[in-house]
């Protein structure tokens, strides 16, 4: 299963480099490609309010 961000990401920036597909977009609220994600959990191990959630 994939990973998904929740509402309350804070765009910190964090999970973008702990990911190693590159799946993770920013915006007001990050996003994570469902396609790219390999559910390896490193955003979520990251996220200081754990907002990165498997599906």
């Amino acid at each position: 299963m994939a990973y998904k961000i929740q509402d309350t990401c804070i765009a910190c920036g964090t999970c973008l480099p702990e990911c190693p597909v590159g799946a993770i977009s920013e915006g007001p609220i990050y996003a994570i490609d469902q396609d790219t994600c390999i559910s390896c959990g490193a955003c979520a191990s990251v996220c200081p309010v754990e907002a990165p959630v498997e599906e």
